[in-house]
């Protein structure tokens, strides 16, 4: 039995050692000699040790003994040395082994050389840390990995520049982050792994999302990868980023539609292509409005048919396709024929057309009736000889021509001496105008002072007369009453000419703001009278505040002093905007506009005949008695003259009885 047992060990293909407790080697067999390199007899008492790549690594290999005698057996890969020193991949089982009293008698180990398969599992890494390093350094494609859910696995410098995200914030999720809102919906990312797991392969051109969440045009390849034994292990995906040859693309299709769409739609030329036979392939208006034929026509037919028989037989059009060919290039002015059978004078050009290879694949021709053009040149031949004889009688009318000239010239310079005079009368009607402006600002101011006199010494007298002399004292209540009217007249005179010559001080003002403040200083008026006052919103224009305001306060004092006795006043004030050409036709506003403020202050009052419209504007103009209404007639005018600082203008409208509606249209 104990030589059988020898015997198997001598003839087995792994290295067999027999280790004492301690580790050193007490036996071996002939495959553990050719292993490591040492003949039989050397390895005994060595210890196991010498097999180690670094130096009597004592310390690793009692660490391994007493694994392989805590756990039964150990099982180590690495590499060990041979006596030459040279390096094998060794697998190593190391087995206690116990005498019948169960102690320790020793370990068996086994050795197998698997270097072979080591090798080529480094070459193999190797191998792939190339692609990897390849395929990571690729910037012109997204190339990663997918596990078989879809879920990155793996992430490119070409994917980071492709879609935006680094390795770090797109590894672990899935592959539809790239997708549309639209492919989601549809499940279309879940189809494509799909169709790439049945077929082996998926490949489209479509839209894809980068991280910033832009779009581009994206070529994809999904491989399916499947191991030895033919199941998925995920899939390569391979993205190429074709938004430019996209746009490209386009660009050439919307320019090759552009041309071909005015191609089709000129009418004043027959522009069509023909075969390298001189067979027509497509038909334009022009040529079918020139020619006479519809496409459905003349499609397939050879040019020819334009022709005159005697062109024909001279075999000119084939001469022309020759030329062309050769040249590049054929034009001439000749008769062709219509459908109808009638002829017209044509200009044509043929052009040969060669693809990007160099070779000829048909003709453009296009074609111009010229026919109208020779008509023309005949009149116009003929009109000239009668031009020149018109020029013949037209030398004899010079000299009374030169004349006349001179007579003009004479009146030429009396007219420059009446401009001059009219220049000199303009000049002083301007200061004419602005010396009564002056004036009547000078003087409405300085007769406010003895006016007040009057009315003192009114008082006065009036404290003074004697009850019972009721005549005297009506005289001084009418003379008090006309100092007042007098003074009030005067006021109103000194604000008309204060706004007339008034500078420019035009800032943003908001006429929701000026009405409000009218509102509050006719607030006494407003209770006493019980008035309704309601304010749209107004706008807000670049004017002068104190004028809009004396505008706006005019017109409510109207709407308030002209109501109706049996009835409370209402007084609406609104805004719109209206375009130049919907105001009024008798309105010319001072200042020319694309559109207007359209400002209404619509009453309940008495109203007025529209025919006294021309006057109500104007200055000392009244509608009513002084008994009936007080007031000085300047008002309205004053208003006038606002609104045309401004720029704007103003109406009413109106019946007797039925209100009225005040009209202010200012420039925008």
């Amino acid at each position: 039995m104990l030589i059988n047992s020898d015997l198997l060990l001598q003839s087995v293909s792994e290295g067999v050692l027999m280790l004492n407790p301690n580790g050193y080697i007490i036996y071996c067999n002939p495959a553990a000699s050719s292993l490591t390199g040492y003949p039989g007899h050397e390895l005994l008492n060595l210890s196991l040790s010498v097999l180690y790549p670094i130096d009597n690594d004592l310390i690793k290999m009692t660490y391994e003994l007493s694994q392989a005698l805590k756990n039964g057996h150990l099982v180590t890969e690495g590499w060990k040395v041979k006596k030459d020193q040279t390096l094998f991949w060794a697998v190593m089982t190391v087995t206690p082994i116990y005498d019948k009293q169960t102690d320790l008698a020793g370990y068996c180990c086994l050795l197998r050389d698997d270097s072979d398969q080591k090798n080529e599992q480094i070459a193999l890494r190797q191998r792939e840390e190339r692609f990897r390093l390849m395929v990571e350094n690729v910037q012109d494609y997204a190339i990663f990995m997918l596990d078989v859910d879809g879920y990155i696995l793996t992430w490119n410098e070409g994917a980071k520049r492709t879609n935006g995200y680094t390795s770090d914030e797109i590894i672990g999720r899935h592959f539809s982050t790239f997708y549309i809102r639209e492919d989601l919906e549809s499940q279309k990312p879940a189809r494509e792994l799909k169709i790439a797991t049945e077929t082996g392969k998926y490949e489209e051109e479509g839209w894809r999302v980068k991280k910033n969440g832009s779009v581009f045009w994206a070529n994809v390849v999904i491989t399916a990868l499947f191991s030895e034994r033919n199941q998925l292990v995920g899939f390569s995906k391979v993205t190429r980023d074709l938004t430019e040859r996209k746009a490209s693309e386009e660009s050439l299709r919307l320019s090759e539609e552009l041309y071909r769409s005015l191609v089709e739609q000129v009418v004043d030329y027959g522009i069509f292509m023909m075969d390298e036979k001189g067979r027509i392939v497509s038909w334009n208006e022009g040529a079918k409005r020139i020619n006479g034929y519809s496409e459905e026509e003349v499609i397939g037919k050879y040019f020819t048919i334009f022709y005159p028989e005697e062109d024909i037989r001279n075999s000119k059009p084939a001469t022309e396709l020759k030329v062309a060919r050769e040249t590049g290039r054929y034009e001439e002015e000749g008769w062709r024929i219509r459908k109808d059978g009638s002829l017209f004078w044509a200009n044509i050009v043929i052009t040969a057309v060669y693809n990007s290879a160099g070779t000829l694949i048909g003709f453009s021709k296009v074609s111009r009736d010229l026919t109208e053009r020779q008509q023309t040149e005949k009149a116009l031949r003929e009109s000239h000889e009668r031009y020149r004889m018109l020029s013949e009688e037209l030398k004899i009318t010079n000299d009374e021509l030169a004349t006349i000239n001179e007579e003009l010239a004479a009146n030429n310079e009396e007219y420059a001496a009446l401009n001059e005079e009219l220049e000199e009368s303009n000049a002083l009607l301007i200061r004419s105008n602005e010396n009564l402006q002056t004036f009547a600002y000078v003087a409405s101011h300085d007769l406010q002072e003895p006016l007040r006199k009057i009315q003192q010494f009114g008082d006065l007298l009036k404290k003074q007369v004697e009850e019972g002399l009721e005549p005297e004292l009506d005289f001084v209540d009418r003379m008090q009453s006309a100092a007042n009217r007098m003074s009030l007249l005067i006021k109103d005179l000194l604000a008309f000419s204060r706004i007339s010559i008034q500078q420019n001080t035009s800032t943003a003002v908001s006429l929701d703001d000026i009405v409000n403040q009218v509102r509050i200083t006719l607030e006494l008026p407003i209770q006493e009278s019980d008035a309704q006052v309601n304010v749209e919103p107004l706008p807000t224009v670049w004017g002068d505040a104190s004028q809009l305001g004396q505008l706006f306060q005019n017109l409510m004092s109207n709407a308030l002093k002209f109501h109706q006795p049996d009835a409370k006043p209402r007084i609406t004030i609104r805004s719109g905007i209206v375009p130049h050409a919907k105001l009024p036709p008798s309105l010319r506003p001072a200042r020319q506009a694309d559109e207007y403020h359209h400002i209404e202050v619509i009453d309940n009052g008495i109203g007025f005949d529209e025919k006294y419209l021309g006057r109500i504007f104007q200055v000392f103009q009244r509608l009513h008695n002084k008994s009936e209404f007080s007031g000085t007639g300047i008002g309205l005018a004053i208003c006038e003259k606002v609104v045309t600082n401004h720029g704007g203008a103003i109406t009413a409208s109106s019946q007797l009885g039925q209100g009225a509606t005040f009209s202010v249209y200012l420039p925008l």
